[in-house]
């Protein structure tokens, strides 16, 4: 018989602190979530830039309810990111994060790197501190369309911990060997110690993600504490195939447990999401020198104080 990462998913209809903590203490409480206390946890959101963060980052309303959720269980609890664009902090502000927390006994923290971390494929990554000395990382996607990977969700959140510059370099220098970036992005998220993972599908992007597409209400949150199986449930409930969504294929190809949908227990009323316009066509995952030039030139413009 073949072992299953349990998925689970929970309807909330808006983002009311009072509906949206209800849906998270029923998605804990489904996955038999508890913590010892005084365990060090890193909440890790989706924070990717300023622009449109309402909808490009996970919404504040679900990091607050999690938080609460793990400072209940005796927590001890950091929020942090490394944002595509901007600081942790701006990107904060901008999606009403730090408003939001303002209330609890919760840091938002700037990763710092670690040493080099050397990865089963062969890169070389930094990964940050916060991550790594924390007991557990809990992961709060935002699903949104993505121009490049088709969709982004629970495992493609993960890469969000290479630590600042690193990313875009990565994607320079890695980018036309697609499948070793794709692979790298998977061992990232296999490497940290994730214990849970919440997708917030309250109101997701689709389009012309991860920042620049349109609102979309689906009202539900899913979790697992399986990244992988998490991301396969999700891509069952779009209807898509393997060969459409690079990441699926290569957790396939790397025989990660959870990739395989066989290996996933879903949840009974999981959506039928076939409609969620998704990107056409995908755009190079590689950034050649001029892009990357003026993706460094306006990552250092959003650092400036006055920015």
């Amino acid at each position: 018989m073949v072992s299953r990462a349990f998925v689970s998913m929970c309807s909330c209809a808006s983002y009311r602190p009072e509906e949206v903590r209800e849906a998270v203490e029923r998605l804990l409480a489904g996955l038999s979530f508890t913590v010892p206390s005084g365990v060090r946890i890193l909440v890790k959101p989706n924070l990717v830039a300023p622009r449109n963060a309402g909808l490009s980052c996970t919404h504040p309303a679900v990091v607050r309810a999690v938080c609460e959720g793990l400072l209940e269980r005796g927590a001890e609890v950091m929020v942090g990111d490394s944002p595509a664009f901007g600081t942790t902090y701006a990107v904060a502000r901008a999606a009403g994060l730090t408003r939001a927390l303002a209330d609890l006994p919760v840091r938002i923290v700037r990763f710092t790197p670690s040493r080099p971390v050397r990865l089963a494929c062969g890169v070389t990554v930094k990964l940050p501190r916060e991550a790594l000395c924390a007991d557990l990382v809990v992961n709060l996607p935002r699903l949104k369309a993505h121009d490049q990977l088709l969709v982004t969700a629970a495992a493609k959140n993960l890469f969000g911990c290479v630590v600042g510059l690193q990313k875009p370099l990565l994607h320079a220098r890695l980018g036309e060997r697609g499948d070793l970036f794709f692979r790298m992005i998977l061992e990232v998220a296999e490497l940290l110690p994730v214990g849970l993972n919440i997708l917030d599908a309250i109101v997701a992007m689709e389009g012309r993600g991860p920042t620049g597409g349109r609102p979309r209400a689906l009202g539900f949150l899913l979790a697992s504490k399986n990244a992988v199986a998490l991301d396969t449930a999700l891509y069952l409930a779009l209807g898509l195939s393997p060969e459409r969504v690079p990441l699926w294929e290569t957790a396939l190809r790397m025989r990660l447990f959870g990739a395989r949908p066989e290996e996933v227990a879903l949840p009974a009323d999981l959506p039928d999401l076939s409609d969620f316009r998704l990107p056409e066509r995908l755009s190079p995952v590689t950034f050649h020198p001029l892009r990357l030039l003026r993706g460094m030139l306006k990552r250092l413009f959003l650092r400036l104080p006055f920015a």
